[in-house]
């Protein structure tokens, strides 16, 4: 046996003065690292591009709603009589009697 053995560097409260060798991470464990975080980005860059593209293709769905859901609110007011000019514009609060 011609090996020599280690030397360990050890304080007298138990802890070592310098860090063994070889405890850094390998090469190919940071690239793997490194790749997994780039397609996690990637993957969330894409999942918000995809909500923005639909909620673009969305838009004038919403407008056009808004704009058929005014005119009906205004063609019934219109029938129902209280879209006065000067008296105070539109008013959807009734009372009921008794």
């Amino acid at each position: 046996m011609n090996r020599i053995p280690p030397v360990i560097d050890m304080a007298p409260d138990g802890t070592f003065r310098t860090k063994p060798p070889g405890m850094r991470a390998p090469l190919s464990f940071k690239l793997l690292l490194g790749a997994t975080i780039v397609a996690v980005l990637a993957g969330a860059a894409a999942v918000a591009a995809l909500a923005l593209w639909i909620a673009a293709l969305l838009l004038p769905v919403v407008v056009i709603a808004a704009v058929v859901a005014w005119g009906t609110y205004k063609y019934r007011a219109w029938r129902r009589g209280v879209l006065g000019g000067a008296s105070g514009g539109l008013r959807s609060v009734y009372y009921r009697t008794r």
